[in-house]
């Protein structure tokens, strides 16, 4: 499957870390295990967390790890939760216009295929 997987890649981190803190990997595994169609990668997600901590939606604060390194925890804002929000209302409307397409593109194309 194809795509760009960039607009949308902020909304599904916090998602992510509104369940609770987590790592970049962290945060791509669970994306790529509870996905339906998981298309991104660890720079995609690593863009996105310096974006959304640019921002103020997200903190940052390292963890040491018992092998002694160092990784980045991160963590949903206020503002990260109201952002989340604005997304989640965004792509509802989406989904609408999505399926109107769908519904569309079936009932003009019904036929056609025999």
């Amino acid at each position: 499957m194809k795509g760009k997987p960039g607009r949308h890649v902020p909304a599904f981190v916090l998602l992510t870390l509104s369940k609770g803190p987590a790592y970049g990997l962290q945060i791509l595994k669970i994306l790529k295990a509870e996905m339906p169609y998981c298309i991104l990668d660890t720079a995609a997600i690593y863009r996105a967390l310096n974006s959304l901590e640019e921002t103020g939606f997200i903190v940052c604060q390292e963890n040491i790890e018992e092998s002694g390194v160092p990784k980045k925890m991160y963590s949903i804002t206020p503002e990260g939760k109201e952002e989340l929000t604005s997304f989640y209302r965004d792509i509802k409307k989406r989904i609408e216009n999505l399926n109107y397409f769908i519904d569309r593109y079936e009932s003009d194309m019904e036929g056609e295929d025999e």
